[in-house]
Order: structure tokens, then sequence, then C-alpha cells
């Protein structure tokens, strides 16, 4: 018998690494697909819906661009400009606000123990178990009794609310992993609570607090119902309630559509690409190694 030579097992090696690579190829381009047809459909000239599966297109066009940053009301009234701040405004204030109480809420929940504690979190679990719809006309009555309707302050309430349940059970899970004997250590050495707080415990959940940002960015930035409900005056409409206004009851301006939503989609993709390290290590691994 023959042994087989270092050229063969190299090669071997080789091919092994690289089927994974002809299986996930495919997949990919299948799964990119729709998106090509949203960026062919934003580029083709017309509003007409394309029922063809050609992701490429002979002529192109950046007009529905155009008509989507310069959408002015029946006054003349630019209205992306204002649109576009009120979806950064609330969604930067989704993020502060969530993320704020999150962490000081979760941190509490994780190291202290007190009446109540396991009650507080499971009632944290049940409020995710029903849909957000479920409150609309209570918040709606309740925002109204505030003078909060057509407001990006009660957007930003309720966005937050809705956020901090599922933030607080990340970040607990998260500092549960902390070791406890790193905090000992500095408190026996002067430090306060606040301090361990802020200067140890709070870096090593960098990678969780990221995704909990990430996520309350995303429930604000995305979210459609609740900014449609309780806003009416256009200047107050967040992005994803401007999208729908290309979509009436007698036609449907697909290529303003399509143009608009790789808009919307862009602020996530650029979050996800700067904070992907964080992403990655805030879901698989402590905070912690050794």
């Amino acid at each position: 018998m023959t042994a087989s030579s270092p050229k063969n097992g190299a090669r071997g090696r080789r091919l092994g690494d690289a089927w994974p690579h002809f299986v996930l190829i495919p997949l990919t381009a299948l799964v990119l697909i729709p998106v090509l047809l949203v960026v062919r459909k934003a580029l083709a000239p017309g509003q007409g819906f394309l029922t063809s599966l050609n992701p490429f297109d002979q002529s192109w066009t950046l007009d529905h661009f155009y008509a989507v940053f310069g959408n002015t009301d029946d006054e003349g009234v630019w209205l992306f400009g204002p649109q576009l701040w009120n979806s950064l405004v609330v969604s930067a204030a989704t993020t502060f606000v969530g993320v704020f109480l999150a962490t000081t809420a979760a941190y509490a929940f994780s190291r202290f123990r007190f009446y109540g504690r396991r009650t507080g979190m499971n009632l944290f679990l049940v409020t995710q178990m029903f849909p957000g719809v479920l409150m609309l006309i209570p918040l709606f009555i309740l925002l109204g009794h505030l003078n909060l309707l057509d407001s990006l302050v009660g957007l930003t309430l309720v966005y937050s609310t809705t956020a901090i349940p599922f933030c607080v059970w990340m970040l607990k899970g998260y500092f549960d992993t902390i070791p406890k004997e790193l905090e000992e250590s500095a408190i026996m050495d002067g430090a306060s609570r606040l301090t361990v707080f802020v200067r140890i415990i709070l870096p090593l959940a960098a990678p969780a607090i990221a995704v909990t940002a990430l996520f309350s960015f995303m429930t604000a930035w995305n979210e459609f119902v609740l900014a449609f409900t309780f806003n009416n005056d256009p200047k107050m409409f967040t992005l994803p309630v401007t999208i729908q206004r290309y979509a009436d009851p007698k036609s449907t301006y697909w290529g303003s559509f399509a143009a608009a939503s790789i808009i919307v989609s862009m602020p996530v993709m650029a979050l996800f690409y700067k904070l992907q390290k964080y992403i990655v290590s805030g879901l698989t691994a402590g905070a912690v190694k050794g």
C-alpha cells in the first residue's frame, strides 16, 4: 500500500475548505435577487410594476431618487428633509433612552437581590408576548391627554418603552457572565458602586450594549403603525410613513417606492457595518475570557 503524497493531502484539504463556498455562493445570489429587483425598479424609468425577474435593465435613471429627495407638500414646502430629521431624532433619542434605562435596570436585576426581582423579570417577558398594536388605542388616548400627538417626544416615549423589555433581558444575561470578583476587588480598593458600573461593567459589556443600541435604533427607524397613527401632520412624519404615501388606493408609484425603500435602508446597513465586530461578540461570547 502506498502512502498518499503531501501534495494530494493539501489538495484534498483545499477542496474540503472550498465546497461550502460552492453551496453558499448560489444561495447568497438567490437571496440577493429580491434586493437587486428593488434596485432595478428604483433606477428604471417609469412608475409601472416590473414583472420580469431579470435584475438588470437596459436603461437607468435617477429621477425616482430626485423625486423622493425633492418631495414637497401642496404648498411647495420641502418635506423629505424634515421627515429625515424626524426619523434621525426619534431613533437616536429612542436609542439613548432605551440603552440608558436598560443598562441600569439590567445591572440592578443582575447584581442586587430584592423583593419582586423574579416577578419583575417575568413581567418584562410577558410584555413581549403581545403585539405592539394591541396597545394602540390606550397609547393614543394617553398621548392625547398629554398633548403629545404629532410630537417627536410622544413617539420617542412609546418606542423606548417598547424596546426596553427585550433590552433588559438581553443585557441582564450578559451582566450575569461578568465575574463579580472584578467588582468586589474594585470596591475593596475604594471605588464606589457607580464607578464600578461606569468604568468596569459598561466597558466589558460593550458588545451587548452595541447590539442593544442597534435593536433600539432599528425599532424606531423602521416602525410604521404607531408613527402613522399618532402623527397626522406631514411635517412630523417619519420615513416609513413617507414610503407608505407612495402607495394610494388608486395607484402605486413603484419607482419612488423602491427608491425611498433603498434610502431608508442605508442608515441601518451602515450601522450594521460599523457595529459588526461588536454584534458577533455580543451575541456569541462572554465579556471575560479565561
